[in-house]
């Protein structure tokens, strides 16, 4: 397949958006269209005052009616994306000690972070072999136990439980917020950045908090030293005026927005994971029944309907294939790096035309028919 990077696809194989990566995602034109309609008196104003306010009023309202967030629950804002959360919470919410399951390259990387806390005790990890999941494990001596319900390196979807009464339960959903429902009674922190399934851009975290969750955030401010970047109090104060602790991306504020008012629209998170979930089973159906793919996560009942992992045979290389598919405008769909499989990676988020995946499985077995014969 050396020469597999000269190949052009003919135009009934391009799909009339090529963008599949995992995140940042594919960003729906007509939001952007919109951002730009209101750019002038938008773009470039004070995040303290009403014009910006109203659209983070709008987000918090918009993810707690599409959660079903009970009375009580609250929907905090932050800067710095998922990746500053895990700080947020190693301040603001473990108190002593902290569970994680590790089955990924971003579940163990927010249980790396609390290993290095020095004012807390090294938490359990629980791991599992990329491709599959792991379950919580009641402890006494846990107060916090971090789940992980969609890992986006390797395509997992995880259940979600709740191991023992008075712990909290804080899940990252980042790649499966926005497309798959989750019951609030689960967790006490369900967070997330909203450059996926959200249909935004990164660097915001948003994280839907329990009454415990934030009883416990306002009780260890007062009991440690904690910068106000990793403070869960500071943010849930900030976002009760629905402002921020310090400057947004408002971009990426007005873009979130839009996408909830678009998946609202649409009938849901049940109509966003069902769109998702159509489209992730044509990439599964296609692998299960070609010659020389199959889906990276065997248990069905595990497969993300948000991102899809396929290995290919070794006389099938991924990053030529992705190569060709560059070349004709359909990209990021290689494997995450660090799982070390010949793989393809293909996000299936709401915002993605099922029938633009239709096209990028037949563009891909129209690759790999051509360059072997």
């Amino acid at each position: 397949m050396s020469d597999i990077d000269s190949t052009s696809l003919p135009d009934h194989l391009l799909p009339s958006d090529g963008r599949f990566g995992s995140g940042p995602a594919l960003i729906r034109g007509d939001a952007v269209a919109r951002l730009a309609d209101v750019a002038d008196h938008y773009l470039g104003t004070s995040h303290r005052r009403e014009g910006v306010k109203r659209v983070v009023r709008d987000i918090r309202m918009g993810v707690a009616s599409l959660y079903g967030l009970p009375d009580g629950h609250e929907v905090a804002l932050g800067v710095g994306g998922a990746t500053m959360f895990w700080e947020v919470a190693a301040h603001s919410l473990i108190e002593h000690k902290s569970q994680h399951l590790s089955i990924g390259e971003f579940s163990a990387k927010f249980a790396a972070v609390v290993a290095g806390m020095s004012h807390l005790e090294k938490p359990t990890i629980i791991t599992a072999p990329a491709g599959s999941a792991a379950a919580p494990m009641s402890d006494p001596e846990i107060d916090a136990f971090a789940l992980i319900h969609n890992e986006t390196s390797t395509g997992v979807i995880a259940p979600l439980s709740r191991p023992q009464p008075g712990a909290l339960v804080l899940v990252d959903g980042t790649s499966a917020a926005g497309a798959v429902p989750v019951e609030p009674a689960v967790f006490d922190v369900y967070y997330f950045s909203p450059q996926k399934a959200f249909g935004s851009e990164g660097g915001l975290w948003l994280a839907l908090c329990s009454p415990d969750a934030a009883s416990r955030a306002e009780r260890l401010a007062t009991e440690r030293t904690i910068s106000p970047m990793s403070s869960l109090q500071v943010a849930l104060e900030n976002s009760r005026q629905d402002q921020t602790y310090n400057t947004p991306a408002l971009a990426t504020l007005f873009l979130l927005a839009d996408q909830i008012s678009w998946i609202d629209a649409n009938g849901g998170l049940a109509w966003a994971e069902a769109r998702s979930r159509a489209s992730a089973s044509i990439v599964y159906q296609w692998a299960e029944s070609s010659p020389y793919a199959t889906p990276f996560v065997t248990e069905p009942d595990l497969r993300s309907p948000t991102v899809v992992t396929v290995d290919l045979d070794e006389a099938v290389s991924a990053e030529a294939v992705a190569a060709v598919l560059r070349a004709n405008g359909i990209v990021d769909v290689l494997g995450y790096r660090k799982i070390g499989h010949n793989q393809l990676r293909i996000a299936t988020f709401p915002g993605i035309e099922p029938s633009d995946v239709e096209r990028l499985v037949a563009a891909i077995e129209f690759v790999v028919a051509r360059e072997s014969s």
